[in-house]
């Protein structure tokens, strides 16, 4: 399913910071935990999922922020050092900060081919958001085992595999 040679492009608003991710993401989540809200200033966050060697900034200066998190384990904001729009995270958990990079959806030049896989932290979503009926969500967050694609989970074995670690 994934094509490796894919590759898609984004930025920041001010067009000082490019990059570009080489495949499809391992899965895209929308989350609604207050954290996110917080973060992003509005009802959730979409977050595309890469592997960081997936990940190359073509052009721009990024700055990294360590912002608060609700499991407190904080998460890395890389932000254009221009106009400060975030364009990924990292987040400072079970080896998940050098391994995955967490691309803000919004900052890709065709964010409408990343539509959610799943929205998580539904407990905290905004009374007002209306998901699709047939949408997957979770309360919380869920079980990468029961989530992820095979395809996506063959890709996380070899993160924790290469890196010594285990996230699923």
């Amino acid at each position: 399913m994934t094509n490796h040679s894919i590759a898609r492009e984004g930025g920041c608003i001010c067009g000082h910071v490019r990059y570009q991710v080489s495949s499809d993401p391992l899965i895209v989540h929308c989350c609604h935990c207050r954290g996110c809200q917080k973060n992003s200033g509005t009802a959730f966050a979409l977050n595309a999922l890469f592997e960081a060697d997936r990940v190359t900034l073509l052009s721009g200066e990024v700055e990294e922020i360590t912002v608060p998190t609700p499991s407190g384990t904080g998460q890395d904001i890389t932000r254009c050092a221009k106009c400060k729009i975030a364009v990924w995270s990292n987040y400072n958990m079970g080896g998940l900060r050098e391994n995955i990079r967490f691309i803000r959806v919004g900052t890709l030049d065709d964010p409408d081919q990343m539509p959610p896989d799943v929205h998580i932290y539904t407990c905290s979503k905004q009374p007002w958001v209306r998901l699709p009926e047939n949408d997957r969500r979770a309360e919380t967050f869920y079980k990468i085992s029961e989530t992820w694609s095979p395809e996506a989970l063959a890709r996380l074995a070899i993160i924790e595999t290469s890196a010594g670690i285990k996230i699923s």
